[in-house]
Protein backbone atom coordinates (compact mmCIF):
# COMPACT_ATOMS: atom_id res chain seq x y z
CA UNK A 1 0.00 0.00 0.00
CA UNK A 2 1.38 3.65 -0.89
CA UNK A 3 1.38 6.15 1.18
CA UNK A 4 2.01 9.89 1.12
CA UNK A 5 3.39 11.67 4.09
CA UNK A 6 2.72 15.32 4.17
CA UNK A 7 3.23 17.54 7.28
CA UNK A 8 3.00 20.98 8.76
CA UNK A 9 5.21 21.84 11.84
CA UNK A 10 2.61 20.10 14.07
CA UNK A 11 0.47 18.07 12.04
CA UNK A 12 0.83 14.89 9.77
CA UNK A 13 -1.41 14.18 6.47
CA UNK A 14 -1.30 10.72 4.84
CA UNK A 15 -2.86 10.16 1.49
CA UNK A 16 -2.85 6.31 0.80
CA UNK A 17 -4.89 3.63 -0.61
CA UNK A 18 -6.02 2.21 3.11
CA UNK A 19 -6.03 5.62 3.99
CA UNK A 20 -9.59 8.46 4.57
CA UNK A 21 -9.41 10.24 1.21
CA UNK A 22 -8.10 13.77 1.45
CA UNK A 23 -9.65 16.78 0.20
CA UNK A 24 -7.22 20.00 -0.38
CA UNK A 25 -9.16 23.31 -0.07
CA UNK A 26 -8.65 24.99 -3.20
CA UNK A 27 -10.29 28.40 -2.25
CA UNK A 28 -6.16 30.49 -2.12
CA UNK A 29 -5.84 31.19 -5.86
CA UNK A 30 -6.71 34.57 -7.08
CA UNK A 31 -7.22 32.91 -10.88
CA UNK A 32 -10.67 34.22 -11.17
CA UNK A 33 -11.17 35.84 -7.90
CA UNK A 34 -10.69 39.92 -9.07
CA UNK A 35 -10.47 40.93 -5.72
CA UNK A 36 -8.46 38.62 -3.50
CA UNK A 37 -5.70 39.08 -6.55
CA UNK A 38 -6.13 42.90 -5.77
CA UNK A 39 -5.94 42.30 -1.95
CA UNK A 40 -2.72 40.07 -2.06
CA UNK A 41 -1.06 42.52 -4.79
CA UNK A 42 -1.20 45.50 -2.30
CA UNK A 43 -0.05 42.93 0.73
CA UNK A 44 -3.76 42.11 2.39
CA UNK A 45 -3.77 38.69 3.37
CA UNK A 46 -7.18 39.23 5.46
CA UNK A 47 -8.62 37.03 2.85
CA UNK A 48 -6.28 34.67 2.22
CA UNK A 49 -6.41 34.20 6.30
CA UNK A 50 -10.28 33.98 6.38
CA UNK A 51 -10.36 31.58 3.37
CA UNK A 52 -8.34 29.17 5.36
CA UNK A 53 -9.97 29.15 8.17
CA UNK A 54 -13.01 28.08 7.08
CA UNK A 55 -12.11 25.55 4.78
CA UNK A 56 -9.93 23.69 7.68
CA UNK A 57 -13.70 23.98 9.85
CA UNK A 58 -15.12 22.63 6.67
CA UNK A 59 -13.16 19.95 6.81
CA UNK A 60 -10.27 20.12 4.37
CA UNK A 61 -7.30 17.99 5.35
CA UNK A 62 -4.40 20.28 3.66
CA UNK A 63 -4.92 23.71 1.81
CA UNK A 64 -3.84 24.48 -1.68
CA UNK A 65 -1.96 28.04 -1.98
CA UNK A 66 -1.53 29.68 -5.33
CA UNK A 67 -0.47 33.76 -5.66
CA UNK A 68 -0.76 33.92 -9.61
CA UNK A 69 -1.34 37.21 -10.19
CA UNK A 70 -0.33 39.06 -13.32
CA UNK A 71 2.61 41.32 -13.17
CA UNK A 72 3.31 40.70 -9.48
CA UNK A 73 5.93 39.41 -7.84
CA UNK A 74 4.90 35.97 -7.29
CA UNK A 75 7.17 34.50 -5.29
CA UNK A 76 7.36 37.03 -2.89
CA UNK A 77 3.70 36.99 -2.54
CA UNK A 78 3.43 33.07 -2.70
CA UNK A 79 6.08 33.07 0.26
CA UNK A 80 4.06 35.29 2.37
CA UNK A 81 0.78 33.47 2.10
CA UNK A 82 2.25 30.38 2.82
CA UNK A 83 3.53 31.97 6.33
CA UNK A 84 0.47 33.61 7.04
CA UNK A 85 -1.50 30.20 6.60
CA UNK A 86 0.82 28.65 8.56
CA UNK A 87 0.57 30.66 11.18
CA UNK A 88 -3.03 30.41 11.77
CA UNK A 89 -3.71 26.67 10.75
CA UNK A 90 -1.83 23.53 11.38
CA UNK A 91 -2.73 21.66 8.10
CA UNK A 92 0.05 20.48 5.56
CA UNK A 93 -0.02 22.90 2.29
CA UNK A 94 -0.04 22.41 -1.66
CA UNK A 95 2.16 24.91 -2.78
CA UNK A 96 0.99 25.29 -6.15
CA UNK A 97 2.64 27.74 -8.61
CA UNK A 98 4.00 27.24 -12.47
CA UNK A 99 6.79 29.53 -11.88
CA UNK A 100 9.93 27.63 -10.48
CA UNK A 101 11.43 30.62 -8.54
CA UNK A 102 7.99 30.76 -6.82
CA UNK A 103 8.09 27.24 -5.71
CA UNK A 104 11.46 27.72 -4.53
CA UNK A 105 10.61 31.02 -2.64
CA UNK A 106 7.52 28.86 -1.08
CA UNK A 107 9.35 25.53 -0.32
CA UNK A 108 12.20 27.91 1.77
CA UNK A 109 10.00 29.43 4.30
CA UNK A 110 7.65 26.48 4.45
CA UNK A 111 7.32 24.74 7.80
CA UNK A 112 7.24 21.05 7.24
CA UNK A 113 7.01 18.81 4.28
CA UNK A 114 4.91 20.40 1.26
CA UNK A 115 3.27 18.99 -1.18
CA UNK A 116 4.64 20.44 -4.81
CA UNK A 117 2.27 21.61 -7.12
CA UNK A 118 3.08 20.62 -9.70
CA UNK A 119 5.58 19.43 -12.69
CA UNK A 120 4.39 18.07 -15.96
CA UNK A 121 6.08 15.91 -18.21
CA UNK A 122 7.93 18.52 -20.45
CA UNK A 123 11.71 17.82 -20.31
CA UNK A 124 12.91 20.89 -19.57
CA UNK A 125 10.26 21.66 -16.74
CA UNK A 126 11.25 18.07 -15.36
CA UNK A 127 14.90 19.17 -15.26
CA UNK A 128 14.35 22.06 -13.09
CA UNK A 129 11.31 21.12 -10.67
CA UNK A 130 12.42 17.64 -9.79
CA UNK A 131 15.90 18.71 -8.30
CA UNK A 132 13.94 21.31 -6.44
CA UNK A 133 11.54 18.59 -4.84
CA UNK A 134 14.55 16.16 -3.57
CA UNK A 135 16.40 18.97 -2.44
CA UNK A 136 13.74 20.08 -0.19
CA UNK A 137 12.31 16.34 0.65
CA UNK A 138 8.96 17.51 -0.90
CA UNK A 139 5.92 15.73 -2.39
CA UNK A 140 5.01 16.44 -6.03
CA UNK A 141 2.01 16.70 -8.16
CA UNK A 142 2.80 15.19 -11.57
CA UNK A 143 0.45 16.73 -14.01
CA UNK A 144 -0.45 14.00 -17.24
CA UNK A 145 0.35 16.27 -19.94
CA UNK A 146 3.75 17.22 -21.89
CA UNK A 147 4.90 18.95 -25.01
CA UNK A 148 2.10 17.57 -27.11
CA UNK A 149 -0.40 19.02 -24.72
CA UNK A 150 -3.06 16.80 -23.32
CA UNK A 151 -4.30 14.19 -25.03
CA UNK A 152 -8.15 12.84 -25.04
CA UNK A 153 -6.53 9.13 -24.80
CA UNK A 154 -5.82 7.78 -21.55
CA UNK A 155 -3.06 5.49 -22.18
CA UNK A 156 -1.36 8.41 -24.20
CA UNK A 157 -1.59 10.27 -20.40
CA UNK A 158 -1.08 7.04 -18.49
CA UNK A 159 2.62 7.59 -20.24
CA UNK A 160 3.47 10.55 -19.52
CA UNK A 161 2.62 9.78 -15.58
CA UNK A 162 4.89 6.77 -15.84
CA UNK A 163 7.50 9.16 -17.74
CA UNK A 164 7.16 11.39 -14.54
CA UNK A 165 7.64 8.87 -12.11
CA UNK A 166 10.92 6.93 -13.79
CA UNK A 167 12.36 10.11 -14.17
CA UNK A 168 11.85 11.31 -10.50
CA UNK A 169 13.26 8.10 -9.79
CA UNK A 170 16.58 9.19 -11.18
CA UNK A 171 16.08 12.09 -8.90
CA UNK A 172 15.98 10.25 -5.69
CA UNK A 173 12.43 10.51 -5.91
CA UNK A 174 10.43 7.72 -4.87
CA UNK A 175 6.68 6.75 -6.36
CA UNK A 176 5.23 7.75 -2.81
CA UNK A 177 6.40 11.10 -3.12
CA UNK A 178 4.42 11.67 -6.16
CA UNK A 179 0.74 11.99 -6.69
CA UNK A 180 -0.43 11.87 -9.94
CA UNK A 181 -3.33 13.72 -11.77
CA UNK A 182 -4.72 12.04 -14.33
CA UNK A 183 -6.51 15.59 -15.99
CA UNK A 184 -9.99 15.18 -15.50
CA UNK A 185 -12.05 17.18 -18.45
CA UNK A 186 -15.54 18.79 -18.65
CA UNK A 187 -17.65 16.25 -18.99
CA UNK A 188 -20.30 18.40 -20.81
CA UNK A 189 -17.82 18.47 -23.32
CA UNK A 190 -16.67 15.53 -23.81
CA UNK A 191 -18.38 12.32 -22.74
CA UNK A 192 -16.50 9.85 -21.94
CA UNK A 193 -13.92 12.03 -19.79
CA UNK A 194 -15.69 10.40 -16.45
CA UNK A 195 -15.15 6.87 -17.63
CA UNK A 196 -11.44 8.16 -18.86
CA UNK A 197 -10.84 9.06 -15.20
CA UNK A 198 -11.76 6.43 -13.69
CA UNK A 199 -9.59 3.34 -16.17
CA UNK A 200 -6.97 5.79 -15.86
CA UNK A 201 -6.96 5.95 -11.94
CA UNK A 202 -7.06 2.33 -11.95
CA UNK A 203 -3.98 1.38 -14.29
CA UNK A 204 -2.09 4.34 -11.64
CA UNK A 205 -3.08 2.20 -8.75
CA UNK A 206 -2.55 -1.26 -9.81
CA UNK A 207 0.55 -0.76 -12.22
CA UNK A 208 2.35 2.59 -11.40
CA UNK A 209 0.73 2.35 -7.59
CA UNK A 210 1.03 5.66 -7.16
CA UNK A 211 -1.63 8.21 -5.49
CA UNK A 212 -3.89 10.57 -7.39
CA UNK A 213 -5.60 13.83 -7.33
CA UNK A 214 -7.42 16.23 -9.47
CA UNK A 215 -9.30 19.44 -9.84
CA UNK A 216 -12.34 17.86 -9.33
CA UNK A 217 -14.48 20.86 -10.34
CA UNK A 218 -13.46 20.76 -13.95
CA UNK A 219 -15.45 17.46 -14.62
CA UNK A 220 -18.86 19.80 -13.98
CA UNK A 221 -17.62 22.79 -15.78
CA UNK A 222 -20.63 24.44 -17.99
CA UNK A 223 -23.29 22.49 -16.20
CA UNK A 224 -25.68 23.50 -13.91
CA UNK A 225 -25.92 22.07 -10.18
CA UNK A 226 -22.12 21.44 -10.41
CA UNK A 227 -21.78 20.31 -7.06
CA UNK A 228 -24.00 17.57 -7.11
CA UNK A 229 -21.76 16.06 -10.10
CA UNK A 230 -18.96 16.85 -8.47
CA UNK A 231 -20.31 15.22 -5.73
CA UNK A 232 -21.00 11.81 -7.95
CA UNK A 233 -17.66 12.10 -9.74
CA UNK A 234 -15.87 12.31 -6.53
CA UNK A 235 -17.37 9.07 -5.06
CA UNK A 236 -17.28 6.89 -8.48
CA UNK A 237 -13.32 8.17 -8.07
CA UNK A 238 -12.73 7.40 -4.92
CA UNK A 239 -14.10 3.44 -5.91
CA UNK A 240 -11.82 3.72 -8.74
CA UNK A 241 -8.78 4.12 -6.28
CA UNK A 242 -8.07 8.20 -6.42
CA UNK A 243 -7.01 9.16 -2.99
CA UNK A 244 -6.77 12.84 -2.50
CA UNK A 245 -8.58 16.08 -4.77
CA UNK A 246 -8.06 19.80 -5.04
CA UNK A 247 -11.36 21.50 -4.77
CA UNK A 248 -13.78 23.12 -2.46
CA UNK A 249 -15.10 21.65 1.09
CA UNK A 250 -17.54 24.21 1.62
CA UNK A 251 -19.94 22.74 -1.06
CA UNK A 252 -21.89 20.18 1.61
CA UNK A 253 -22.60 17.97 -1.08
CA UNK A 254 -19.71 17.55 -1.85
CA UNK A 255 -17.92 16.79 1.65
CA UNK A 256 -21.33 14.53 2.14
CA UNK A 257 -20.22 12.36 -0.93
CA UNK A 258 -16.65 12.12 0.30
CA UNK A 259 -17.23 11.05 3.63
CA UNK A 260 -19.75 8.90 2.44
CA UNK A 261 -16.93 7.29 0.71
CA UNK A 262 -14.83 6.89 2.82
CA UNK A 263 -18.25 5.16 4.82
CA UNK A 264 -17.85 3.07 1.68
CA UNK A 265 -14.65 2.03 1.35
CA UNK A 266 -13.79 0.89 4.73
CA UNK A 267 -11.92 4.56 6.04
CA UNK A 268 -13.83 5.21 8.33
CA UNK A 269 -13.49 2.42 11.01
CA UNK A 270 -16.88 2.27 13.08
CA UNK A 271 -18.57 5.46 10.89
CA UNK A 272 -16.80 7.52 13.53
CA UNK A 273 -16.24 11.13 11.33
CA UNK A 274 -19.79 10.58 9.47
CA UNK A 275 -21.13 10.26 12.70
CA UNK A 276 -18.91 13.56 14.09
CA UNK A 277 -20.01 15.50 11.24
CA UNK A 278 -23.99 14.85 10.55
CA UNK A 279 -25.17 13.21 14.40
CA UNK A 280 -27.90 15.90 15.49
CA UNK A 281 -26.66 17.35 18.77
CA UNK A 282 -28.83 15.69 21.74
CA UNK A 283 -31.84 17.53 23.01
CA UNK A 284 -31.38 20.21 25.67
CA UNK A 285 -31.70 17.86 29.06
CA UNK A 286 -31.52 14.52 27.41
CA UNK A 287 -29.18 12.09 29.46
CA UNK A 288 -29.74 13.41 32.42
CA UNK A 289 -32.10 10.43 34.52
CA UNK A 290 -33.70 9.66 31.00
CA UNK A 291 -37.47 11.11 30.96
CA UNK A 292 -37.35 14.64 31.35
CA UNK A 293 -34.50 14.86 33.55
CA UNK A 294 -36.80 13.12 35.79
CA UNK A 295 -34.71 9.74 37.79
CA UNK A 296 -37.30 7.49 37.45
CA UNK A 297 -37.07 6.24 40.71
CA UNK A 298 -40.26 4.06 42.02
CA UNK A 299 -41.85 5.48 45.29
CA UNK A 300 -41.72 3.46 47.78
CA UNK A 301 -44.77 1.42 49.19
Amino acid sequence: MTTTTLSSASKEVRIGFDQPFVIIGERINPTGRKILAEEMKVGDYSRVESDALAQVAAGAQMLDVNAGIPLADEPAILAEAIQRVQAITDVPLSIDSSIVEALEAGLAVYQGKALVNSVTGEDEVLERVLPLVARYNAAVVAISNDETGISEDPNERFAVAKKIVERAADYGIHHSNIVVDPLVMPIGAINTAGVQVMHLVRRLREELEVNTTCGASNVSFGLPNRNGINAAFLTMAMGAGMTSAITSPLHAEVMQAVRGGDVMMGHDPNCANWIKAYREPAPEGAGRGGRGGRTGRRRSA
